[in-house]
């Protein structure tokens, strides 16, 4: 009976021994390789660069005092339509000391010499008249007698500009009205009533009053790399997507690229202008930030591949196509415009053809999808 359970012990054994080492031997078999297919199709091709930037008027204008004080009337507000010459503001003048002590001054000294030109001319007019004066002596001192009148008017007007900053003869000219010297829109008030300013002079650029743009023509502002600013040019089109606009998109016209670039965040940037085409009913404001889509070659109605599928020998592009059920054959393609999604076959394939996705490809489906890793080698410079 002994021997009989030690038997039955050792098979039990033998057979779970057996059972694990073919487990792991299936478990080894590696499971065959299924690739999946693509097939060409027919597609517009479109190569582009992005430029950020943002939506400005064309024009926009400063308006700036004529005179230093203190805004004490403010007639405008943003958003609000001005025409040329309309008045912004008005402002009332701090008399300075030195110069209001200097100009009355020049009051004394001017109606010294008036009173002194004016007794002169009336005792030669008494002279004149017994005939011991001659008529043009009596002239001279009628001329010197206009000019210290005027020289007392000059100079009391010089002292009514320093405490008030206008003259009664000025009237609607006056410094102290700040009017648009632009026609447009407010878009921006920088200061409030109380608030001081000062005009613009060789030291300073003076205190800005208002901001007027014409809102109706407006341009994008924006900037592109060094490498793709070669590859740009007047007149090409763009299409540009505004961030605060959803599912819009504005048509563009490029109109001027910098000669010179500048240095942002460590990168060579260029400067570039395109006008805006507006939509009907649809309102931009100033300083929406965007982004451009600037078209350096398109192609339509060509036949297209995702360039995931493109594998490289000796940098020459080949595919393998399909000529029976898993089975594959190399075949060597010409491409043409890339978009760096989708690539064009000029010859090699048809469209019929299913080329195999490669490993390293993602999944398929259409070929606007995410593009394959490390397909295309690193190109010789």
């Amino acid at each position: 009976m002994k021997k009989i359970l030690s038997y039955l012990l050792i098979v039990v054994l033998v057979a779970i021994v057996g059972g694990a080492f073919f487990y792991l031997y299936k478990k080894s078999q590696a499971k065959p390789v299924v690739f999946e297919t693509e097939q060409p199709e027919i597609a517009d091709i479109v190569k582009k660069t992005v430029a950020t930037g943002s939506i400005v008027p064309r024009r926009e204008v400063e308006v700036k005092p004529k005179v230093t004080g203190v805004l004490s009337e403010l007639y405008v507000e943003p958003g609000k339509i001005v025409k040329e010459g309309d008045a912004i503001g008005k402002i009332s003048i701090i008399a300075d000391a030195m110069q209001t002590n200097q100009a009355e001054a020049g009051v004394r000294t001017a109606q010294i010499a008036f009173d002194n030109a004016k007794r002169e001319l009336a005792r030669n007019e008494q002279l004149f008249k017994q005939g011991v004066v001659a008529d043009a002596e009596l002239q001279r001192y009628r001329m010197e007698f206009a000019l210290r009148k005027q020289e007392l008017a000059t100079a009391g007007s010089s002292l009514q500009l320093v405490k008030e900053g206008a003259t009664r003869g000025q009237g609607k000219t006056s410094t102290l009205i700040v009017t648009a010297t632009a026609a447009g829109m407010v878009i921006d008030v920088p200061v409030k009533v109380g608030f001081s300013v000062i005009q613009a002079n060789n030291f300073n650029p003076g205190t800005t009053v208002a901001v007027i743009a014409d809102m109706e023509d407006m341009i994008f502002e924006g900037r592109v790399d060094e490498a793709e600013v070669a590859k740009i040019k007047e007149g090409m089109k763009l299409s540009i997507k505004v961030g605060a606009i959803e599912k819009e998109m504005l048509d563009g016209s490029l109109e001027y690229i910098s000669p010179k670039g500048k240095t942002i965040d460590g990168a060579i940037q260029f400067e570039i202008k395109a006008k805006v085409v507006r939509k009907p009913n649809m309102k931009i404001r100033a300083n929406y930030s965007a982004n451009a889509d600037i078209v350096l070659e398109e192609k339509k109605q060509v036949l297209a591949i995702r360039e995931a599928l493109v594998q490289y020998k000796d940098d020459k592009p080949f595919v393998e196509i399909e000529t029976s059920p898993q089975t594959f054959v190399k075949k060597d393609i010409t491409v043409g415009l890339s978009d760096g999604i989708k690539v064009e076959v000029l010859s090699g394939v048809a469209k019929g053809d299913k080329i195999k996705i490669p490993e390293n490809a993602g999944p398929p489906g259409p070929m606007g999808g995410p593009p394959g890793k490390g397909q295309r080698p690193p190109q010789k410079k």
